[in-house]
């Protein structure tokens, strides 16, 4: 099944998906290859849980591969924003609810991590802050309906 949404990545994103898939065409399958051969030396297939476990692997792979093929396929690159106006690809400052100010990344939703301070355009905080600048405030709910108020103190 073919799935024409684009994904909007930046260009790192992009080449770390590259790697992946490169990495599971070639040492992956390889290595899954490998176990599928001694497990089928181990005779009788049908209760082999080697020769399972190895074929539910092969499945992962080219499970992944298709999708990263898919994604890759469909990428929109974010272009190099130069204007001051919050968007994908840009760095922001942000003082949340009052608290000290942190950076921030926004990215597209594949590379969304917000543990690594990398936040979704469909995050509620990248839906409230896309296409503002620097000194704007914003408040907006979640999907808890807790109010959260931001402030944006500097984009680059």
């Amino acid at each position: 099944m073919e799935n024409n949404h684009k994904y909007k990545l930046t260009q790192s994103g992009i080449d770390k998906l590259q790697e992946e898939l490169e990495h599971l065409k070639t040492t992956r399958r390889d290595e899954n290859l490998k176990a599928l051969k001694e497990a089928r030396a181990q005779g009788d297939l049908s209760e082999n849980a080697d020769y399972d476990a190895a074929r539910e692997e092969q499945a992962q792979i080219e499970k992944r591969i298709k999708e990263l093929e898919n994604i890759l396929k469909n990428a929109e690159l974010i272009k190099e924003d130069t204007s001051n106006k919050v968007n994908i690809g840009k760095r922001v400052w942000l003082e949340v609810n009052g608290r000290k100010v942190t950076e921030y990344n926004l990215v597209g939703t594949l590379e969304a991590d917000p543990l690594n301070h990398k936040i979704s355009n469909e995050s509620p905080v990248g839906k409230a802050i896309i296409g503002r600048k620097k000194g704007d405030s914003v408040t907006f709910k979640t999907e808890q309906n807790k109010e959260i108020k931001v402030h944006i103190v500097d984009v680059k």
